[in-house]
């Protein structure tokens, strides 16, 4: 405690330790399912306080589990200094290269916010405030990566703090093994205080949500599997089943397309063809209006998730999906990869060859809420044809890197561990092992 106590007058950020008024609900992740048991919060004031956090945990054996605001946690967390860095949130786009510098604790609403008047767009995903640091460490799955590849593809540089507590702008240039870990493998190798991101031309987006009752799902997946199978990169369709509790069972479309408003529309006239919809939100949007497609939460809450990699969205996996009520889950969701997220990617995870992802959700209310949801999650996984691999960031607690690399990836990802972290300073939400 003593080594805790004299980081108070180490930083200039605040220091929260257990017995401090609101060290509790600093400590919590975003899952509130999740319990994540720490011996400090930092909340780091600039990369200078990064610095001196990590040198000083090295001096005195202690690890550090860094987070923005805490997606993705996983509750490996025991005796560890927890580092918030949402402090770091210095943002710059440059329109003439094409090109963003990002402050660890950036949210990704704020940076399209950012990049919308210039005709610009990073890389978002369903949810605006999750870090774009966080995405990209993990890879990152985006509305527009079947047009530009992961999040992780599109970083072009990293400021990091490494084990030393030494400052370093990395690069392919600088350091290939250490550029390729941080852009897909976690944060396990270092602590990102910046990162350089390309951003793409977006001078037009059309998009929104389309909903229907359940019953009509079967024609809505077959109007689904219609528009993917020969759909343009810049065209992204996300399927969702929910049943919200107190509503009646629900089937929409999600779509997003890097285009003008009739191009979309004659992409997507297979839906047009639907019984008609209980609503529809497409519209000619700004990239910073992404978030309102799918209007996830933006407060911490319980969750339990569970993610898949689909090898085919044939007749019979789509029997399977539609047998049954999904319930106990809230959603289940089919996501569309294919485009570039089949190309060569010199990321630790490499090209996505399988089509389609499924991301199956529910909220844990009490525990035997828990076990059924995670008996459903299971019984679907087990009966539809999955690849058995998923992305870093689709991982939940109880999997590992094991399930998200291939032996080769993760054998060389462990490498670069042993050789910039040989003390295991660095503890990410899955840790890579050694």
């Amino acid at each position: 405690m003593n080594e805790l106590n004299s980081l108070r007058s180490a930083v200039r950020g605040r220091i929260l330790l257990p017995g401090d008024p609101g060290f509790d609900s600093a400590r919590r992740p975003w899952n509130l399912a999740v319990e994540q048991p720490v011996a400090a919060v930092v909340e780091a004031a600039d990369a200078d306080d990064v610095a001196t956090l990590v040198r000083h945990a090295r001096t005195a054996g202690l690890g550090i589990a860094t987070q923005p605001n805490g997606h993705g946690a996983t509750g490996h967390t025991d005796g560890t200094v927890l580092l918030r860095t949402r402090r770091l949130d210095s943002l710059h786009i440059d329109p003439t290269t094409r090109r963003a510098r990002i402050g660890a604790g950036v949210a990704s609403g704020r940076l399209q916010a950012a990049a919308a008047p210039h005709g610009l767009t990073g890389l978002p995903g369903s949810s605006p405030i999750v870090s774009v640091t966080g995405v990209a460490l993990g890879g990152g799955l985006s509305w527009f990566g079947r047009k530009h590849g992961w999040v992780a593809d599109n970083v072009t540089a990293l400021d990091i703090i490494d084990a030393d507590g030494h400052p370093r702008h990395i690069t392919a240039g600088t350091d290939p093994d250490l550029f390729w870990a941080l852009r897909g493998g976690g944060g396990d190798f270092a602590i990102v205080t910046a990162l350089e991101l390309a951003l793409h031309p977006a001078p037009h987006l059309y998009g929104g949500r389309m909903l229907w009752t359940a019953e009509h799902a079967p024609d809505v997946m077959d109007a689904y599997r219609q528009i993917t199978a020969t759909a343009t990169d810049e065209l992204t369709l996300w399927l969702d089943l929910l049943h919200f509790p107190g509503s009646d069972p629900m089937v929409a479309i999600d779509a997003t397309y890097l285009g003008d408003e009739d191009e979309a529309r004659d992409l997507l006239r297979p839906l047009d063809r639907l019984p008609a919809p209980l609503s529809d939100g497409r519209a000619t949007m700004t990239v910073a209006e992404l978030g309102t497609i799918t209007a996830e939460p933006t407060d911490p809450g319980p969750g339990s998730s569970r993610a898949e990699l689909l090898t085919a969205l044939d007749d019979t996996t789509v029997k399977t999906l539609l047998a049954d009520p999904i319930a106990p889950l809230l959603s289940a969701q089919i996501r569309h990869l294919g485009g570039a997220f089949t190309h060569p990617s010199d990321s630790p995870h490499g090209p996505l060859t399988e089509p389609y992802a499924l991301y199956l959700f529910g909220v844990p209310t009490d525990p035997a809420v828990a076990a059924a949801i995670a008996t459903k999650q299971r019984e679907l996984a087990d009966a539809l044809p999955v690849s058995g691999r998923k992305p870093l960031t689709f991982l939940n607690p109880g999997e590992t890197a094991a399930d998200a690399f291939t032996p080769a990836a993760l054998e060389r990802l462990r490498a670069i561990k042993r050789h910039h972290d040989p003390h295991d300073i660095f503890r990410s939400n899955f840790p890579i092992g050694r």
